[in-house]
């Protein structure tokens, strides 16, 4: 629907803005601080003008969306996916035709969308099976399978590192989430005792924060951070794809989950302590760095989620 600002490589883009200025962040800023929840809930408009805007913008946008189904012949499938449980339009209008046609429907949910936003009523009937990549999902909706991020770990290359001044980079989407400004605390109680180079990397173009992670010799991904959950996603997953050592936050119930997990669990309290041992001790980041490689292969390739995967499909009669 929308291009990425940070030049991700695109597919199929129909190249839609998202409202910009201060207005609009306030108003999504606005949206996660006060609509994160622990319980399900359903998606629907707050008030007539936010219900209002949808409708025009379903309006304004419908003949491109209409002429990009034809164009790629986006009825010709058998097995439709709606990331983040989301349809072309607010209405579902495009889920309710493929069903129309007998097509099989699964939506999956990445990040924040499912806490925050909520889910579409209407799409989570017509579909006909749900995923997550997102463990605490598993607590809010009943009715939903979870499923390891698939991610391309071969196409990554672990380098030989051993930088004389330790590189830490933290590369987080946003502060409030990720725990930033907690981290940076901790970071310069380190960088009194030892000689390490922080790098805070926000709102960098994906080439230059590849180029600029794979000099790096560890990672923080989030600690203490509000609202966001805990754990890992994939920018984690690529940090272990390159072998780079990674520090994050768990919940007792998401470590127990993820067994013979490579990451370095840390707290506030823990992290200072955990990067002084992995800062002093090359062998062990080096342990780290293997370990971490052989288990984004074993669970986060593509051929390892597509073993999953199949079997989910399979259980579910969409094949």
């Amino acid at each position: 629907m929308f291009r990425n600002t940070l030049n991700f490589e695109e597919d199929i883009s129909l190249g839609f803005s998202l409202p910009a200025g201060k207005g609009a962040k306030l108003w999504r800023d606005r949206k996660v601080s006060t609509e994160n929840s622990k319980e399900l809930k359903y998606n629907k408009p707050k008030n007539a003008i936010e219900k209002f805007y949808f409708y025009l913008r379903d309006e304004k946008n419908r003949s491109r969306i209409n002429d990009a189904i034809k164009k790629f012949g986006l009825m010709d499938f058998d097995v439709y996916h709606f990331d983040g449980g989301m349809d072309f339009f607010r209405d579902n209008r495009f889920a309710r035709e493929l069903k129309k046609h007998k097509k099989k429907i699964v939506c999956c949910y990445f990040g924040s969308d499912l806490r925050t936003r909520g889910i579409f009523r209407e799409l989570d009937e017509l579909s006909d099976l749900n995923l997550t990549v997102e463990f605490d999902h598993l607590s809010l909706h009943k009715n939903i399978n979870y499923i390891f991020f698939p991610f391309d770990v071969y196409s990554y290359k672990i380098k030989k590192r051993n930088n004389k001044k330790l590189k830490i980079i933290h590369s987080p989407t946003n502060r409030r989430f990720k725990g930033t400004d907690k981290i940076i605390e901790i970071i310069k109680e380190v960088e009194k005792i030892r000689n390490i180079e922080f790098i805070l990397l926000e709102n960098v173009d994906r080439e230059k924060v590849l180029e600029i992670k794979g000099g790096c010799d560890l990672a923080i991904d989030q600690v203490g951070g509000e609202m966001g959950g805990s754990g890992y996603g994939k920018n984690s997953i690529e940090n272990l794809s390159m072998g780079i050592p990674t520090f994050t936050e768990f919940t007792d119930d998401y470590l127990s989950f993820i067994k013979e997990n490579p990451f370095i669990h840390s707290t506030q309290n823990t992290l200072k302590d955990n990067l002084l041992s992995l800062i002093d001790n090359e062998n062990l980041r080096n342990d780290h760095s293997v370990r971490g490689r052989e288990w984004a292969e074993k669970y986060h390739s593509f051929e390892s989620v597509s073993r999953v995967l199949n079997d989910h499909y399979k259980k579910h009669s969409i094949i």
